[in-house]
């Protein structure tokens, strides 16, 4: 049987999926600065500011547009660049604003992006990667990178004082992605091995002591709080319980890293890599009953908050395409076709724009992000298969 990759025709299907997105994204830009929140047709939603990590994944979006050759990327991309060094900047404290003309916390998790925006830009020659990637890698040493416990810590007041004790997964596991993409972009392999040196403590550790499923929330010292936000099950960056989107993410970075020349990868990556994913999708998939995977399980398996998001499923996508390529294992092709044949029939609108979020009777809702604020995740279901 041929691999969906290496069939011509799902290729140029591939492409033709990025351009759709690329073109949704570029009426998200904002004459101001920054990036609207859309709607399902498209339009702005009022009240919404824009978001420094959603200005970061534009840069990362454009960037792999312009990689592969789609009109308007470029436009897409120099916008989010002069966003960040701009509207973003803060050029008081340093750092980027969150959300700007507000007073807003400094965000590990929105900072890292600017690192994954800077890196990937660079790769298409931008020219103002290199001075905005030299900022960032500055922000992380100084500020963000606690060498005591080779992790990131989580946030600080807008003047870089009063830092949260809490430590989060989904920080790290987003700095992990911006550390593979910035020693990709330097060559300097302390990147690589900080990213790794994350996934041993969360995944190596946190997930496999919980047999796979992978633990979000912290205290300072790194002690799993498992009952952490029970009472907020839909929370849209600290849910409680178990986020198999999240597995599937770290699968695949996990992946990264053991294609890394920077490091030497030991063989718990690919196993650990297998494992989540087994987890998700063998052990996650219609666990109500209905098709798909829910947003977020308890510590028995059980699902907690079972509205569907796309963000998951283009996880599943990319992740069984680099696990196809790496192990060979039918096993991946087969979710692999799944996954896309569950996107189309669900999520994938006529435009071939991505519902953001489905409800109890599969149709578009609105309860944990409204409208359809970026297009980071469903760009990245059709680029990593080509890029595999």
């Amino acid at each position: 049987m041929t691999a969906w990759l290496d069939t011509p025709t799902h290729r140029a299907w591939l492409q033709r999926g990025l351009s759709d997105v690329l073109t949704f994204a570029l009426g998200s830009i904002r004459p101001e600065g920054g990036f609207h929140h859309l709607d399902g047709a498209g339009s702005p939603l009022p009240g919404r500011r824009p978001q420094l990590f959603l200005t970061a994944r534009s840069a990362y979006v454009g960037a792999l547009g312009v990689r592969h050759g789609i009109p308007g990327a470029g436009e897409l991309l120099d916008h989010a660049m002069t966003s960040l060094a701009g509207l973003h900047a803060d050029p008081v404290h340093g750092g980027w604003l969150s959300e700007p003309g507000t007073e807003t916390r400094k965000m590990a998790y929105d900072h890292v992006h600017v690192g994954l925006a800077a890196a990937t830009a660079a790769t298409v020659d931008h020219p103002g990667a290199a001075a905005l990637l030299e900022q960032v890698a500055d922000v992380v040493d100084t500020r963000l990178w606690d060498p005591s416990t080779e992790t990131l810590l989580e946030s600080f007041g807008s003047d870089w004082t009063d830092p949260e004790d809490y430590r989060g997964a989904n920080a790290n596991m987003h700095g992990l992605e911006a550390f593979l993409a910035m020693g990709d972009a330097t060559g300097d392999a302390v990147w690589h091995r900080r990213g790794l040196a994350i996934a041993e403590r969360l995944v190596d550790r946190a997930a496999r002591e919980q047999d796979w499923l992978l633990p979000e929330h912290f205290t300072a010292d790194w002690r799993p709080l498992l009952d952490y936000n029970r009472d907020e099950p839909n929370h849209p960056f600290r849910p409680y319980g178990a986020t198999f989107g999240h597995s599937l993410e770290w699968a695949r970075f996990l992946l990264l890293l053991d294609a890394s020349p920077l490091v030497d990868s030991p063989a718990w990556l690919v196993e650990g890599s297998e494992a989540l994913t087994r987890r998700a999708l063998d052990g996650g998939w219609a666990l109500d009953g209905r098709p798909g995977l829910v947003y977020t399980v308890d510590w028995d398996g059980t699902p907690v908050a079972d509205v569907r998001l796309h963000w998951p499923v283009c996880e599943g996508i990319q992740t069984s395409a680099v696990l196809l390529r790496r192990t060979g294992d039918a096993h991946w092709e087969g979710w692999y076709r799944r996954l896309w044949d569950h996107a189309a029939r669900w999520f994938v609108d006529e435009r071939g724009t991505w519902r953001n979020e489905l409800d109890a009777d599969l149709a578009e809702a609105g309860t944990i992000w409204p409208g359809r604020p970026d297009v980071y995740h469903s760009a990245g279901a059709y680029v990593t298969p080509l890029e595999a």
